[in-house]
């Protein structure tokens, strides 16, 4: 007869990964006095926090969030601080935070959330009698200070926490045994300090301190999105460019969802994520634009795919050049079969043909001439678009707009681009992304908001999980050291950038006149800096020619087709295509490039020669290893620059002073390190190391 086995039970996934969990306690909490808004050990600038405290912080699955309190008492006795977590579905973890020792009685920790949903956290301060007792007792003894009655105190100390539940048997006689040593007359007070210095019975108390004087701070949340909210390598490119002919006339046929197809593998083979789509809309006829964005198009020209709408449907409808609803859905399934997500453009405008126009006027601005206002960028006109009106009809917009959202979401769309949204009511986006993540909490939305910081971090508040940025703008080593800095730091409670290094209308002058050195400078920043980053198709061919007097591509694709040929490119080794490609098997091989935090600056002797540093500690990490990635970059891509660098190895965990071993991952050569090296970088060879920390000597 058979016997039958039971399967294993499942294991339940970790909620979280943490440098510093310790076993749950809890303790009665010292009762704040009813007309005093400070607790007994006085707790200030929880972070992580949003900058108006009515929103939620927010961070992605897997991010290392630091969570940090300042805490103080009185006096000179020690405190200690714990972080209290509970999961969205229920799990409750306890962190204890280390002082960052800079004055400022800062304490801090980080913990990764793995976990999608709202989290709870709170700080809780108290008195570590312990400590006070360790230190007091280190000073006193060894001066011949109230020695006997330091002793008789620790032996105390220690007999306490020897009764309390949940001691194991070897913790309690290790007690037991250095409260009767400290007791011993026939000890002198040499032996007492070594029990006072003892490690192993200070590591009893870390995880289970003797508390007094507990304070509990207010409970607040984080919200932990999916990964893809904060992590991802985007690429952008037309449908209608793919697959495009030229025919026998002159005129060229539109490529389709079938032909934008046959791109997907090539897209997939670079590592990309993310494959970004510009309206597929039906583009309005009525003012609609010409090459270069001239005014007058001709019968072949497509339009700028941001001019939605026409007699052929508005924002719910697809291009009927581009193919049918169906097709479209086949183009998604075939993406994510091929490993990538579809992005889609959200523009809240309107071409003059488009529905919207007749049947609600209301949702537009009419001049006192009667005619309806153009969308502006001054000096710059769009004849082509007019902005929505948000004003007129609240209530109509907004439903709108989230049958729109809605319909593409079950075309298998999760991620949605959003064009220009800090021209828009911030609060039509707080209702809009809360409405539609109540629905689907997988949801995406990119902020395309090239603004001032107060408005893109406004929009971050509102819901928007990442943002364009003026990375593209920041090149020289100073703006780049302000910016990544600025990135990685207290922003990124709830701002997540998306290094774009270029877009169909933002073609640099880095760009245009830094030849190839510069795309590859500019992608390995990117790819490095941030955890999320993107290119637009043609990034990899070198395309550098601008409309004279602009920062645009000539022939731009927004007003016409563009036919590339991938293959001659391929086969001419003419194509960045394999550098994008290794930067991704990089950030796929390297965690803490898949961080935002975690960012160092180092400093070099030369002022093109930028330096930094990305660290996720092992606790951290899936594996359980430590990644630490050095990025030395020359940010001049007419020159080959050499220097000096000087480094902080303690960030990574090597003391000043050691040997350490760094792989460049471009071009496999290994150097040993200090905390000074000597580097040269070519532009026209390879301007960037991006260098695997593996060990020390």
């Amino acid at each position: 007869m058979a016997t039958k086995t039971r399967a294993p039970k499942p294991e339940t996934p970790p909620a979280l990964r943490s440098t510093s969990q310790i076993p749950l306690r809890s303790g009665k909490p010292w009762q704040t006095d009813a007309d005093t808004r400070t607790g007994r050990i006085p707790m200030a600038l929880p972070h992580p926090t949003a900058p108006d405290a009515s929103f939620r912080p927010s961070a992605f699955s897997g991010e290392a969030v630091p969570f940090g309190v300042t805490a103080f008492r009185e006096g000179h006795d020690i405190i200690g601080v714990h972080v209290r977590l509970t999961s969205p579905s229920g799990a409750e973890s306890l962190h204890r935070l280390s002082p960052l020792g800079d004055g400022f009685d800062r304490w801090r920790t980080l913990i990764a959330p793995l976990e999608e949903g709202v989290w709870q956290f709170r700080f809780e301060a108290f008195a570590d009698e312990f400590l006070t007792w360790e230190h007091a007792a280190d000073l006193k003894i060894a001066a011949g200070v109230d020695a006997p009655l330091m002793r008789e105190m620790g032996a105390r100390l220690f007999e306490r926490a020897a009764s309390e539940k949940g001691r194991g048997a070897a913790d309690v006689r290790a007690l037991t045994v250095a409260a009767a040593a400290l007791r011993d007359e026939t000890q002198t007070d040499e032996s007492a300090l070594i029990v006072v210095r003892d490690p192993s019975l200070a590591a009893l108390f870390r995880d289970r301190p003797l508390q007094s004087l507990l304070t509990v701070g207010e409970t607040r949340e984080l919200l932990v999105e999916r990964e893809r909210a904060g992590v991802g390598a985007w690429y952008e490119f037309f449908p209608r460019s793919e697959g495009a002919k030229r025919l026998k006339d002159g005129t060229i046929k539109s490529g389709t969802f079938r032909t934008a197809t046959k791109r997907l593998p090539a897209v997939a083979a670079m590592g990309f994520d993310v494959l970004y789509l510009p309206p597929i809309h039906p583009i309005g006829e009525v003012n609609r634009k010409g090459p270069n964005n001239t005014l007058t198009a001709g019968p072949g020209d497509p339009g700028s795919p941001w001019a939605i709408g026409s007699s052929a449907g508005g924002h719910d409808a697809v291009h009927p050049d581009l193919g049918t609803l169906a097709d479209f859905r086949a183009f998604v399934r075939a993406a994510r079969a091929e490993g990538l997500e579809v992005a889609l453009d959200l523009a809240l405008q309107a071409a003059p043909d488009h529905p919207w126009v007749s049947a609600h006027p209301e949702w537009f601005t009419t001049l006192p001439d009667g005619s309806i206002a153009y969308a502006e960028n001054p000096p710059k006109k769009y004849q082509d678009i007019y902005p929505i009106n948000f004003d007129n009809d609240p209530a109509g917009i907004r439903a709108e707009v989230l049958r729109i959202v809605r319909h593409w979401i079950a075309q298998g769309v999760k991620i949605f681009r959003v064009d220009n949204p800090h021209t828009k009511p911030l609060q039509f986006w707080e209702w809009l992304i809360g409405t539609v993540k109540d629905e689907h909490p997988d949801v995406v939305f990119l902020a395309e908001a090239f603004t001032r910081p107060a408005p893109l971090l406004g929009l971050a508040q509102a819901g928007f999980q990442q943002s364009y940025s003026y990375f593209t703008w920041r090149n020289t080593k100073a703006e780049l050291e302000e910016f990544l800095t600025w990135i990685s730091g207290d922003t990124a409670d709830i701002m997540r950038p998306n290094l774009f290094v270029n877009t169909p209308d933002i073609l640099t002058e880095y760009l245009q006149y830094g030849g190839r050195p510069a795309y590859k400078i500019r992608a390995a920043l990117a790819a490095t800096g941030g955890a999320s980053y993107g290119v637009y198709a043609g990034y990899e061919l070198y395309e550098n020619v601008a409309r004279p007097g602009s920062e645009e591509n000539i022939d731009n694709e927004k007003y016409e087709y563009k036919l590339r040929d991938w293959a001659a490119a391929d086969a001419a080794d003419a194509t960045l295509a394999p550098y994008l490609t290794r930067l991704n098997e990089i950030r796929r091989a390297h965690p803490a490039l898949r961080q935002l935090r975690g960012l160092s600056l180092h400093w070099s002797d030369d002022d093109a020669i930028l330096v930094y540093s990305k660290h996720l500690d092992g606790a951290l990490t899936e594996t359980g290893q430590s990644d630490t990635i050095l990025v030395v970059a020359n940010v001049d891509p007419h020159s080959t620059r050499q220097t000096m660098i000087h480094l902080d190895s303690t960030v990574w965990g090597i003391p000043r002073g050691a040997d350490y071993v760094v792989e460049d991952l471009i071009t496999g050569a290994e150097w040993t390190w200090n905390q000074d090296a000597f580097v040269r970088l070519d532009a026209f060879h390879e301007p960037v190391h991006i260098l695997h920390v593996k060990e020390s000597r």
